[in-house]
C-alpha cells in the first residue's frame, strides 16, 4: 500500500487550478484522506471526501452538509453518491461527472 500524501491527491485533482475553479475550500486531511468543502453542485453536493483505499486506488464520496434547525454546532450530512476504486487519472471526470464543476479550463 502507497503512503498517502495529500499534496499529491490535491495535484492530481489540478493542484491550485482545481482550488480555483471548483471553489473549494475548508481542506482537511487525515492518514489516509482528504476532504474539502464546494459550492453547491448538482444535487446539492456540497462535500467531498476522497480516500486512498487498500488496493491503491481511490474512493470519493459526494455529500451534503446542512446546518441542523440553524445550530453552529449540529449539521446533517448525507452521503449523494460513492465511486470506489478510482484512479489517480479518472479523479477530475468523475469528480466533474458528480458535481457539474469544471476542474480545469
Amino acid at each position: 500500500m502507497s503512503d498517502f500524501s495529500a499534496k499529491e491527491l490535491l495535484n492530481q485533482l489540478g493542484g491550485n487550478k482545481f482550488v480555483v475553479m471548483t471553489g473549494a475550500k475548508n481542506f482537511l486531511k487525515d492518514e489516509r484522506s482528504l476532504s474539502f468543502r464546494i459550492p453547491k453542485a448538482l444535487q446539492g453536493i456540497n462535500y467531498v471526501k476522497i480516500s486512498l483505499n487498500s488496493m491503491d486506488t481511490y474512493d470519493m464520496e459526494f455529500g451534503r452538509i446542512r446546518n441542523k434547525a440553524h445550530s453552529v454546532v449540529h449539521y446533517d450530512y448525507k452521503v449523494m453518491a460513492v465511486v470506489n476504486d478510482v484512479y489517480a487519472d479518472q479523479l477530475q471526470e468523475i469528480f466533474t461527472e458528480h458535481t457539474g464543476l469544471a476542474t480545469h479550463l
